[in-house]
């Protein structure tokens, strides 16, 4: 083309997700006959449940693959009501306040994209998820980042929050348990952080797709303090939980005067979700072999979060902070002599791809991400080769 300015400039801003260039890296290195262990992703190593999979494959076969409705499935929302409710305490209407998406990237594109118009403030803590700060930018939203100390393990300062607090604020996002540091937000602080939303009219865009990996039981919903329905837009999905990630189902949740807006950006989006497969999931979730899969799962990532801090607490010059939710771990790595970019592709170098945490938001440059979704074979071969990177740099 002739013109050379045909993109639009919003583009401009937009980055690609660290992560996914690690992974990247990952791919082409193994391309070569490298060995690498990855412990980048947030991907869950196990099978999606049998009975999730032989429902699906029975709907398919039943020739169930023509449109659903451009809200999803009403089986599969009615299955995902029943879910809220005994997560977050909210009832929900099936028909009227569910909307089934591909994947929680759709949802939270969709909820952006309904509310947030060029000029309008939105407020992420940081460290955050990659899609935040780059899908308000396609909306021409302003980004205002308060970042999270690790000496507060990385939990929300109300007194910041307030400061940053304009008329111009439209809505913050909170990921909860949080990704990349594996906070769960105390009960308390949310309230706090609650009443501000009402009393300053903020919607808050509530990522909980992490809620079930709760290993020490202190996750509360956004959702379910005091008149908060109105306030919430909450984001989830079948992709950690269930070892999903493929699938893409999501869902997003929000009193009917939030849902009728997100669904016109929903319907010219992807239209509706896979049909077969919302049939199957609505058929198999509460079938005892699944949820016992489920559990299975979530035990082992328990089990897989204390393995790691025991080999973290082995290596010399490496701090984390402990996770209380979610498959992340934050590794402080300043005391190596490297920032977190440095170590990451020295790392590599010894076939172990990480994030390093600098994608994740300002203040974080000595800090790399470890996903422990990764079998315990894979972590412990992780930290031998770790433990050799270390022993290395301090002969140097």
């Amino acid at each position: 083309m002739e013109k050379e300015n045909i993109y639009a400039k919003r583009i401009d801003q937009v980055q690609m997700s660290s992560i996914r260039v690690v992974m990247e890296k990952v791919e082409k290195l193994k391309s070569q006959g490298k060995s690498v262990v990855s412990l980048c992703a947030g991907e869950p190593d196990f099978n999606t449940p049998e009975g999730i999979k032989k429902a699906t494959i029975e709907a398919l076969n039943n020739n169930q693959t023509h449109y659903s409705s451009n809200r999803g499935y009403l089986g599969l929302r009615q299955k995902v009501a029943q879910l809220l409710k005994e997560q977050t305490t909210v009832d929900y209407d099936s028909d009227q306040e569910i909307i089934m998406t591909c994947g929680c990237s759709e949802a939270i594109n969709n909820a952006c994209l309904a509310f947030i118009e060029p000029g309008d403030e939105v407020i992420i803590f940081t460290p955050a998820f990659v899609s935040y700060q780059n899908t308000v930018l396609l909306c021409e939203g302003i980004p205002v980042e308060i970042p999270l100390k690790v000496s507060n393990e990385f939990q929300i300062d109300i007194e910041e929050l307030k400061s940053k607090i304009t008329n111009k604020t439209k809505m913050m996002i909170i990921n909860n348990p949080s990704n990349p540091t594996g906070a769960v937000y105390q009960k308390e602080t949310l309230e706090k952080v609650c009443q501000l939303a009402r009393e300053n009219n903020i919607l808050i865009l509530a990522d909980e797709i992490y809620n079930q990996l709760d290993y020490e039981k202190q996750y509360v919903s956004i959702a379910s303090f005091e008149n908060m329905k109105d306030y919430t837009i909450i984001v989830n999905g079948f992709s950690k939980a269930y070892a999903m990630t493929g699938w893409r189902m999501g869902y997003i949740a929000a009193s009917k005067k939030h849902i009728d807006h997100i669904l016109k950006v929903h319907q010219y989006t992807t239209t509706s979700q896979m049909t077969f497969a919302q049939i199957g999931m609505a058929k198999a979730i509460d079938q005892e072999d699944v949820k016992k899969e489920v559990q299975h799962m979530i035990q082992t990532f328990h089990e897989r979060r204390t393995f790691i801090m025991e080999q973290l607490d082995q290596c010399e010059n490496l701090s984390y902070i402990k996770p209380h939710g979610a498959f992340y771990i934050m590794v402080d790595v300043s005391k190596t002599g490297f920032n977190g970019q440095e170590f990451a592709d020295k790392l590599l170098d010894y076939g172990v791809a990480v994030v390093p945490a600098s994608g994740f938001g300002k203040g974080l440059n000595n800090f790399i991400r470890i996903s422990f979704a990764s079998s315990k074979e894979n972590i412990e071969e992780a930290f031998s080769r770790i433990k050799n990177l270390l022993s290395e740099l301090k002969e140097k």
